[in-house]
């Protein structure tokens, strides 16, 4: 009775959010925020909606304490719904936007979603948009609330298509926080604490103009996708100043004697750390995704302080994701894997390129079910291929707010610039935008933390 009741109120409720909700949902499309105000209060807290969220550092991190922003589920930052409250809707058709296409009923069972926000309004996930309403959020390293491109872990139900879901939990916390050690322009990357940092054309440059506007020695934090053993790759990049380190990598040469492990090209002493697992209880292993906290680098390495299992996808059977990651392992479309996650996507509907340009290195976004500790996907979306590129693109849905031009505003506190002379509106021109003008922006590219708009429409 309660299970039919439970599925009945859903049901009920996500009408509702189909008759107020907006168009269509992909990698990075359309979202809208559903939420109530709060202020963020100490890290390591949680709130539901309404009430404080953790948006500031963990209390090892040493980062800098901030007032946060309001609204969101106390996601904070462009979850804020302080423009106003809407809702995240399901639609039908493939725009070949994101992972999934079509709109049917969210399940009521939880699913796990890992990647990297790639909107506003709400908040979108590999291209999958998520309500809010109750959402309970856990932010860690940002004390400006939830940012385009940091990654996160959504637990909640969502549709079949992988397009519309409902958020009861959001996590995220920086990967990466050290010394800029070397650089390397023509690769696109930079060296961290012995981890090899690459970019592409959806890295956030969030204080910078990009990897040619960063000095050696500078404090960066990064969030990223792990690829293979010693690689991330980079979806945000922020300069910050010298506080507790951060590590995300595969564990390798695991010591149980000495209680240490390799992450990259730096040995991790854990033997004084605290430990935490992840949702099938496992122990540290060689191959596992870690973050790991610590304190300076010495000649013998880091002495941790925090390690965890990174955002950890249950794998039992029936269990539902949509994760992004970077292709390692590739032996065929039946066999690779991405998070350290077994992927057979044979069966999967690919967008976004040929399947032929799938392989090692390859940033996609799947979604699917896991079967016998494989996660079987039904949908695969192909995002940047290294020396070819890829769709990569950002949505922002709100009212604009601090308008001084076109070049010049805010839509759900995301600076806005749509001066360029390739931006394309609908159903009007520049001299429409204004404060308090319903708008829905896309860009490409996020340059000193300002999305550059290559779309605006008029709601």
């Amino acid at each position: 009775m309660n299970s039919l009741l439970r599925h009945g109120l859903l049901s009920v409720w996500f009408a509702l959010l189909l008759s107020c909700g907006g168009g269509g949902g992909g990698g990075g499309g359309p979202v809208i925020l559903a939420g109530n105000a709060g202020t963020p209060s100490a890290a390591g807290s949680t709130a539901t909606a309404g009430s404080p969220a953790s948006t500031a550092d963990a209390s090892s991190s040493g980062a800098p304490a901030g007032n946060g922003a309001q609204g969101g589920g106390g996601l904070g930052g462009i979850a804020s719904n302080s423009e106003g409250t809407t809702t995240a809707s399901a639609t039908s058709g493939d725009d070949g936007s994101g992972v999934g296409s079509g709109g049917t009923g969210v399940s009521t069972a939880d699913a796990t979603g890992v990647g990297a926000v790639d909107g506003a309004g709400s908040i979108i996930v590999n291209g999958l948009r998520y309500a809010t309403d109750s959402t309970v959020g856990s932010i860690e390293d940002a004390p400006a609330g939830l940012q385009l491109g940091m990654t996160a872990k959504v637990t909640g139900p969502v549709n079949a298509d992988f397009t519309s879901g409902i958020a009861r939990r959001v996590e995220s916390a920086a990967d990466l926080r050290g010394p800029l050690a070397s650089i390397d322009q023509k690769q696109g990357s930079f060296v961290v604490l012995g981890t090899t940092v690459t970019t592409d054309d959806a890295t956030v440059w969030a204080d910078s103009s990009g990897l040619a506007a960063l000095a050696l020695g500078r404090t960066v934090q990064v969030w990223g996708l792990p690829g293979a053993p010693g690689v991330l790759r980079a979806t945000r990049v922020e300069q910050r100043d010298a506080s507790t380190l951060i590590l995300t990598g595969t564990v390798q040469g695991l010591d149980l004697v000495s209680r240490s492990f390799m992450l990259g090209g730096l040995r991790v002493d854990y033997s004084a750390a605290s430990l935490t697992g992840g949702p099938d209880s496992q122990p540290l292993a060689n191959g596992v995704l870690v973050r790991v906290r610590a304190g300076s680098v010495g000649p013998a390495g880091v002495a941790a302080t925090v390690v965890q299992r990174w955002y950890p996808v249950p794998m039992a059977d029936g269990t539902t994701a949509q994760v992004a990651g970077i292709v390692t392992g590739y032996a065929g479309l039946g066999t690779f894997k991405l998070l350290g996650i077994p992927i057979d996507a044979s069966a999967a509907q690919i967008t976004g390129g040929p399947a032929s340009g799938i392989g090692n290195g390859v940033r996609v976004e799947v979604g699917g079910v896991v079967s016998n500790g494989v996660l079987r996907v039904s949908k695969l979306k192909i995002r940047h291929v290294p020396g070819t590129g890829g769709p990569s693109s950002f949505n922002l849905i709100g009212t604009v707010g601090a308008f001084r031009s076109a070049a010049d505003f805010r839509v759900r506190g995301q600076p806005v610039d749509a001066s360029g002379p390739r931006v394309m509106f609908s159903n009007g021109t520049a001299a429409n935008l204004g404060n308090g003008v319903k708008v829905n922006v896309r860009g490409a590219e996020v340059v000193n933390g300002v999305l550059i708009a290559t779309e605006v429409v008029f709601e």
